[in-house]
């Protein structure tokens, strides 16, 4: 039977510490209701084994739940709500059926939250890394207007799709990430191992050496004998960045840089839109506020640029514009064309459904404009690899034709 710890205020209003067996926390609760004490907090402890080692105490205990378990989490808890469950119970049953440690360790505490009157948002905003802050916005929408489990269907349903188009943009970058990787492994081989052998071979005839072999194989001394310093450096300075980006000021210039490039810049805007439109769309579905929904959907976007300039449209729609010419400033991240619809679709009153086909439909475009990117990419890999290979082969080939010549 679990052990609990507590501090409760006695009748007298002196504080009052012990532990005490029950079978649940509400169990324990009113135990201590009958021993007339007032709980200020009720943790249950973890029941001391004996009888030899236990080899999984030594093992690493993560806390990272995975985004396949969150989402069955999230869809599994929108059914049993959906089916007339309480909630407490439909929390218990998932922290009993969970598979991972963590997970279940992180449902059982949501649970006990709950319990202790906490509300279902708040239990959450506790596990920042398993649930984010656009999740737990909707969450707290959901239960505000009384349509939690409307909202947790939807949020299973957008965390679907988003999986699915991160995964596209994933299996895209795979073949030239690995173009880079090959290439990069080749140029080192090649002058770690393949100039010097040559070098010393070059010695042994003597006389003077082409310019371009020259070049190449002053290169490949300064990196065999300074690549470590160099890499150590590289590593070091990326760290650095690294820890910059992570700052406030880091992630505006980041995200600033991002939107600039030439190709990857206009990608990401629109895979900020198609996000941003299909969550506003969801949350206004679900009945949530406009100005609440725009607040939870700004998350969504994930470029602190772009949302610092939707974070006006707040304001404007406050003081009773329009949607669509609240967001007609954001040319960044609307075009003009997406501007119309989203203004047709205010006046026919199906604003929640043409944004998310909008956002469908800029998933789709997204996916095309992604294959045809990475598909003019490969081309220019294998051309820079081919240049970069060819002209250290070249270089260490025009010593023996130099050679042959002078024979002749």
């Amino acid at each position: 039977m679990p052990v609990f710890r507590y501090k409760a205020i006695q009748l007298d209003g002196a504080m009052a510490e012990g532990s005490l067996e029950a079978g649940g926390r509400q169990e324990a609760y009113r135990i201590l209701d009958q021993k007339g004490l007032n709980p200020v907090s009720l943790d249950e402890t973890q029941p001391q084994k004996s009888g030899g080692l236990n080899l999984a105490d030594y093992l690493p205990k993560s806390s990272k739940v995975s985004f396949n378990a969150v989402e069955n989490f999230t869809r599994q808890l929108s059914n049993l709500l959906s089916a007339g469950v309480p909630m407490s119970k439909a929390l218990r049953l998932l922290s009993r059926e969970a598979s991972a440690p963590a997970a279940k360790a992180q449902w059982q505490a949501i649970h006990d939250h709950v319990i202790d009157g906490t509300s279902l948002a708040d239990a959450m905003r506790a596990f920042p890394r398993t649930f984010s802050k656009i999740y737990v916005a909707m969450v707290h929408a959901g239960e505000t207007g009384g349509f939690l489990d409307v909202v947790l269907n939807e949020i299973a349903e957008f965390q679907g799709r988003d999986k699915e188009l991160r995964g596209k943009v994933m299996s895209a970058l795979i073949y030239p990430i690995l173009l880079a990787i090959l290439a990069l492994a080749a140029v080192i081989y090649l002058i770690i191992f393949f100039i010097p052998r040559l070098e010393s071979l070059f010695d042994s005839f003597g006389g003077a050496l082409p310019q371009l072999t020259v070049i190449v194989i002053a290169l490949s001394d300064w990196f065999r004998q300074y690549g470590v310093y160099l890499a150590i450096v590289l590593f070091l300075a990326g760290i650095g960045i690294h820890s910059y980006f992570k700052t406030e000021s880091g992630r505006r210039l980041w995200d600033r840089m991002v939107l600039g490039l030439p190709v990857i810049g206009p990608l990401a805007a629109r895979f900020a839109m198609a996000r941003f439109c299909r969550m506003l769309g969801t949350l206004i579905g679900a009945g949530v506020p406009l100005v609440t929904a725009l607040r939870v959907a700004l998350d969504s976007i994930g470029n602190q640029t772009l949302m610092d300039t939707v974070a006006n449209t707040i304001d404007r729609i406050k003081k009773g514009d329009r949607l669509a010419s609240s967001l007609a400033d954001c040319k960044a991240l609307f075009p003009s064309s997406v501007i119309e619809m989203i203004a047709v679709a205010e006046e026919t009153g199906r604003l929640d459904k043409e944004l998310i086909r909008l956002g469908e439909m800029t998933e789709k475009d997204l996916d095309r404009q992604l294959k045809m990117a990475v598909s003019l990419a490969e081309p220019l890999m294998l051309m820079l690899m081919a240049s970069i290979i060819g002209t250290i082969i070249v270089s260490m080939i025009l010593p023996i034709f130099s050679l042959q010549d002078s024979i002749g």
